[in-house]
């Protein structure tokens, strides 16, 4: 057996050896990139949605001050149309 062939038969399997596992690590890389990403994405959804419950409490007791007020004056008007009978 040549000298040549002998190297050529030990390097391949350690070269396939060492691609396998450089691959699963550029894998693994780029999931955690992805799932990175993913999590800053759902960080940012979380935020604009306590912006838009907040948001919506003050729209909400706004409307309930206004509701409040309608039912005082509702009262008033009707004491008088009942003072008027």
């Amino acid at each position: 057996m040549s000298e040549s062939l002998y190297l050529l038969s030990i390097c391949l399997p350690l070269g396939a050896i060492v691609l396998v596992f450089g691959m699963r690590y550029f894998a693994a890389t780029q999931q955690a990139r992805a799932r990175l990403a993913n999590d800053e994405a759902y960080r940012q959804l979380a935020a604009e949605a306590a912006a838009t419950q907040a948001q919506t409490a003050s729209a909400l007791s706004s409307i309930g001050a206004t509701l409040t007020d309608l039912q005082a004056r509702l009262a008033a008007v009707e004491k008088i149309l009942k003072q008027v009978e």
